[in-house]
């Protein structure tokens, strides 16, 4: 004798109905927890931006602040103050060329540069 039954067989077909039935929803369920948790982290960040750039601004209300910044990147200084740049020797050698090209003025630099390269393109 069998042991499975017309209700044991009904039952079976019952449940695995069930479980195709649930499979989609219950994977789109946990596609759409793992976007939220996506969408929360990308908030998290906006927001932590955002405050980074709350505190930018409030450093460049203070006017001592921004004259600091102002000198350091423009390389501005006061009237009365000599401002200074360091180069590094091993940079700044200029050849003979460069320094005839400092001592004419510069429409005449501009202008040999365009001949210079007219001369190149019709090579």
């Amino acid at each position: 004798r069998s042991r499975l039954t017309g209700r044991a067989a009904l039952l079976a077909l019952v449940v695995c109905s069930m479980i195709v039935a649930l499979a989609y929803p219950m994977r789109q369920y946990v596609s759409q927890r793992a976007d939220i948790a996506d969408l929360r982290q990308e908030q998290d960040e906006a927001r932590r931006r955002v405050e980074r750039l709350r505190d930018m601004k409030a450093r460049w209300q203070d006017d001592a602040y921004a004259e600091q910044e102002i000198r350091r990147r423009l390389h501005y200084v006061l009237p009365g103050e000599t401002g200074y740049i360091v180069i590094d020797p091993g940079t700044a050698k200029q050849s003979r060329t460069d320094l005839e090209a400092a001592d004419r003025p510069w429409y005449a630099n501009v202008w040999d540069g365009v001949d210079k390269a007219d001369a190149a393109a019709d090579q």
